[in-house]
């Protein structure tokens, strides 16, 4: 029986969350699921993953310095020595990087490397030691990989120029439409459920409370919007909540923000809400603002990489390219005020989301899949 991999750092937050579908087509394509990733549910029982066949716990860390990365870097060294496997598709730059040197024997013996970067380390504007460190692993790696897949423009280009077998661009990893239009709520109540006024302007950010989701910054522009109709939330967890609760408090905000944590029910509470900010330092091609386009919510959102992919200035949305509150705070009140900007934002936003459809992306990737196993 044929055989594939797919390797990430983390099942919930990866795999879980972006790979499930494309799980299933080799299952339905007569494949054995194998994947290797870190057990990151509260509950290690919970950890149950569709279209798996064999799950392989694996202890990856983020920090690609830490011990458990080496320890995965045997065990995947091990695995694919001992068993044939006709494709190997790693993601997250710690399991790319990992399962790249470990199987470089492997793609010997006619085993495919697929490699999908959602978004590289470097890019515009990023610290010298990220050039430095990661532009120079990834072009040394890419030599050992047959198919270098990118999901925005600046890393395709950049991708280019590396020794990959082949690169190629895909419109992220799709987005289910169906399933979000499927969803209905009772906003009151959902609201209710929140403890968010029925009559208040909700803005929402999804994404782990760290410095790169830059959450700080709305709490700011929060402080600069008089109006008590504005909250704000967060579906997220991560290191910095006690840090942006001390600052909602310091700014005078602490009742209209609202962390929530980690949550499942995202697209009911995109549902409830008036406007999406993503204010991120870096993005790959964001998934939570493809959900929120495809509800049709209008979106303010930073000017950096896959952002500027997704939503065209005063077409769809706004983008604020400086790293101000008082823009993001301009940005949202004047969708606040303007039906007429939230109708235009709305339509287009829908009608730009729908290339990056699961349907299409799914078309897309199993050319690609195709492709590889017949080169």
């Amino acid at each position: 029986m044929k055989k594939v991999m797919f390797v990430a750092t983390v099942v919930k937050r990866h795999i879980a969350a972006f790979h499930l579908p494309y799980l299933e087509w080799f299952k339905n394509n007569g494949y054995e699921v194998h994947v290797c990733a870190q057990n990151d549910y509260e509950n290690a029982d919970d950890c149950i993953i569709p279209h798996c066949d064999v799950f392989h716990e694996l202890p990856f860390e983020r920090n690609p310095f830490r011990t458990g990365n080496f320890q995965a870097y045997k065990a995947i060294k091990r695995l694919v020595d001992t068993t044939h496997f006709d494709i190997i598709h790693c993601h997250t730059p710690v399991g790319g990087t990992v399962t790249r040197l470990a199987s470089r024997s492997a793609r010997k013996h006619g085993t495919k490397l697929i490699y999908t970067a959602h978004g590289f380390h470097f890019y515009k504007g990023a610290r010298l030691l990220n050039w430095i460190l990661f532009y120079s692993i990834e072009r040394w790696l890419s030599r050992y990989t047959d198919l270098l897949i990118t999901i925005n423009q600046e890393d395709y280009l950049r991708a280019l120029r590396f020794k990959a077998k082949k690169v190629s661009f895909t419109n992220g990893v799709g987005v289910n439409l169906d399933a979000i239009n499927g969803i209905t709520i009772d906003r009151n109540e959902k609201r209710k459920a929140l403890n968010i006024p029925h009559d208040a302007f909700c803005i929402l950010s999804v994404g782990e409370l760290s410095t790169n989701k830059n959450h700080r910054i709305i709490i700011e522009a929060m402080s600069r919007i008089e109006s008590k109709q504005f909250h704000y939330i967060v579906c997220g967890a991560g290191p910095l909540e006690s840090t942006l609760l001390e600052l909602s408090s310091e700014m005078g905000v602490s009742e209209r923000i609202h962390l929530l944590g980690y949550r499942n029910d995202v697209i009911e509470i995109v549902k409830a809400s008036d406007v999406f900010v993503l204010p991120s330092i870096r993005e790959g091609l964001s998934v939570a603002l493809m959900e929120a386009m495809a509800e049709g919510l209008p979106v303010v959102v930073s000017g950096c990489r896959g952002n500027v992919d997704l939503v065209n200035h005063g077409h769809n949305g706004f983008v604020v390219r400086n790293n101000n509150s008082h823009e993001y705070a301009q940005a949202i009140m004047r969708i606040q005020k303007s039906s007429e900007v939230q109708s235009k934002f709305m339509k287009n936003s829908k009608s730009k989301i729908q290339c990056y459809s699961l349907n299409n992306v799914m078309e897309e990737m199993s050319k690609l899949y195709s492709e590889v196993m017949g080169s």
